[in-house]
């Protein structure tokens, strides 16, 4: 199959607006005009709820996983970096595909999800520990935009450091992600300086109890 039109594909898996579609169709709003007005799985969670985050978090994914996916329809795709290389580009169509959908006018989300589903589908490994920088900051501070972000940054750390990946255009790869994931996050970072960020509703009961303790101490 031709390169151009895989690229093309994966741009229009990419492109699905998973928030947009469940809103309109289960509750009759559009996700962007609620919350951060962003069509991401953490706005959906807020405003939706956590089973219909979740859903929209898993699908957006697999657009990752299967635009990456996409590279064996090549057949011959020769050697094993060339393979990743172009598993990246896929990988990246679907990332501008979820930022830019052009089922849902161009407005889309940050493409974390997407771009999270494009590392599960090259470095499995990596994308494991790239989850556990994630749920860790997410555990301490609950703030989905600054785990995002410091999951991007672990990104590079794995490959050029811990992984030590000899693919140089892997290696820019990694570099340019977590710099993607901070340009994206901009008016998120100025919230947390502000200290007008919002949390996400989990470990409330975690908290509810520091909460007492704080309290009985008193």
């Amino acid at each position: 199959m031709n390169e151009l039109l895989i690229i093309v594909l994966a741009y229009l898996i990419g492109s699905i607006p998973t928030s947009v579609w469940v809103s309109r169709y289960f509750f009759n709003i559009d996700i962007r005009e609620y919350g951060s007005g962003n069509a991401g799985a953490t706005n959906t969670y807020r405003v939706l709820g956590p089973k219909w985050g979740t859903v929209v978090m898993i699908v957006d994914m697999l657009k990752g996983i299967v635009a990456v996916k996409l590279a064996f329809l090549l057949g011959d795709y020769g050697s094993q970096e060339r393979l990743t290389n172009i598993q990246m580009g896929l990988g990246l169509a679907a990332v501008i595909g979820h930022i830019f959908p052009i089922w849902a006018d161009f407005r889309g989300g940050k493409g974390v999800a997407t771009l999270f589903g494009l590392v599960v589908g090259i470095s499995p490994w990596t994308a494991l520990g790239c989850s556990g920088v994630f749920l860790a900051v997410l555990y301490l501070t609950r703030f989905v935009s600054l785990s995002s972000m410091l999951a991007s940054v672990a990104f590079p750390v794995f490959i050029l450091v811990i992984f030590n990946v000899d693919n140089p255009v892997y290696r820019v790869f990694a570099i340019a992600v977590a710099l993607m994931v901070i340009l994206t996050h901009q008016k998120n970072i100025g919230r947390l300086l502000k200290g007008a960020e919002s949390k996400v509703p989990i470990f409330k009961y975690r908290d509810r109890r520091r909460q007492r303790r704080r309290n009985s101490s008193r």
